[in-house]
């Protein structure tokens, strides 16, 4: 690590359904192998889970649905954002170049966990279905239990941050969860982006940033007025000691110029 700090990208909610395009993950993936960062956060959700959702049991938006469609799609698109990353490695290591290993974290996010809930009303699946199914560190990632607490240089990471008492997600300003978190932060779970900055009275700052959208699809429930939320990935540079610099790359951005 240099004295400016290590280089961050922190991927937000990607759920993966059936039938997404996933475009906009190649595109990252070009985007990681353009910038090389030090480390690569994938902050969960990113196997939707459908089949599993409590929200749609008995509806007609749960007809047809099933665990391995679910399973499949995420595969797809974890593919779809790894593979340029792989295909650099490979040809850096046919080229005896030194080969690119950037560090990589796997958040599981309340999506994930639908399976861990299912077992839970139907403790007949205990010991045949849980997690391990996603295979998620066979990707390359290093996988950390839903709502874990990640710290890297300074910086807590975790699907969502939550209140003690109830487990339910802090809400409010960004301002508020600073003070709630007590910690520079970076979260998902909450669609579209919203940071702020806390200076400290030594001089430091607590920085938070929630961003919980990486995704082509519109969440049914949030209605036509809610469709436009910020959509992307974060490229973070001098992040050392709970700062960085942010740069917000969108979906958009990305396919437009990263394809």
């Amino acid at each position: 690590m240099s004295n400016r700090g290590r280089r961050h990208i922190w991927i937000p909610d990607t759920q993966c359904r059936v039938g997404d395009d996933f475009k906009h993950l190649t595109a990252a993936g070009n985007y990681i192998v353009d910038k090389k960062p030090d480390v690569i956060v994938h902050l969960g959700d990113h196997w939707d889970m459908e089949s599993l959702s409590s929200y749609d049991k008995g509806k007609k938006r749960a007809e047809g649905k099933r665990i391995r469609f679910d399973v499949g799609a995420g595969n797809r698109g974890m593919n779809a954002l790894l593979a340029p990353v792989q295909e650099l490695q490979a040809k850096q290591a046919k080229d005896k170049k030194t080969v690119y290993r950037p560090e990589m974290h796997f958040l599981f996010g309340n999506h994930e966990n639908r399976i861990m809930r299912h077992v839970e009303s139907n403790p007949e699946l205990e010991g045949f279905l849980d997690l391990s199914i996603l295979e998620v560190e066979s990707w390359g990632w290093k996988a950390h239990t839903f709502r874990e607490i990640l710290e890297l240089d300074g910086i807590w990471f975790s699907h969502y941050f939550y209140q003690p008492n109830t487990g339910k997600a802090y809400g409010g300003m960004i301002s508020t969860k600073l003070k709630n978190v007590g910690n520079s932060f970076v979260q998902g779970h909450t669609q579209g982006l919203d940071s702020g900055i806390k200076p400290l009275a030594n001089g430091s700052v607590h920085r938070g940033v929630v961003a919980g959208s990486f995704y082509t699809h519109n969440e049914h429930y949030r209605g036509p007025q809610a469709i436009n939320e910020w959509r992307g990935i974060i490229y973070a540079t001098e992040v050392k000691k709970g700062n960085f610099n942010l740069c917000e790359v969108s979906l958009q951005y990305l396919t437009d110029e990263w394809l």
